[in-house]
């Protein structure tokens, strides 16, 4: 399947293949976006915090009450946010469009 990012202000910044399967934190920090992921996608911070197209965004899984209470840690949330540890892609979605948000760093240089 595609995947596409986006910077925040919507432009193109990267896209990839990926398998179904795969976590979109590892697909995105394979790939170079800025996403830290400081507990290593262990669902204990939010710097891996991204905002799924609303086209694409019915796709995907409910967040668990865990990931919406993350989710209110993290700066620039709308209603399509989600943790990047969370989303597992599934072949059947085609494609996946994901904006990384504003304030968004990788203190860890990737």
């Amino acid at each position: 399947m595609k995947i596409w990012f986006l910077s925040a202000g919507g432009e193109t910044i990267g896209d990839v293949e990926a398998a179904s399967g795969e976590r979109l934190l590892d697909i995105a920090q394979a790939n170079g976006q800025a996403l830290e992921g400081t507990c290593e996608g262990q669902m204990a911070c939010s710097t891996c915090h991204v905002i799924v197209a609303p086209e694409d965004f019915a796709k995907l899984p409910p967040a668990s009450a865990d990931e919406d209470d993350l989710l209110d840690l993290a700066a620039h949330v709308t209603r399509t946010s989600r943790l990047a540890c969370q989303i597992w892609l599934e072949e059947d979605w085609g494609t996946l469009t994901v904006r990384i948000p504003a304030d968004a760093r990788d203190m860890q240089g990737r």
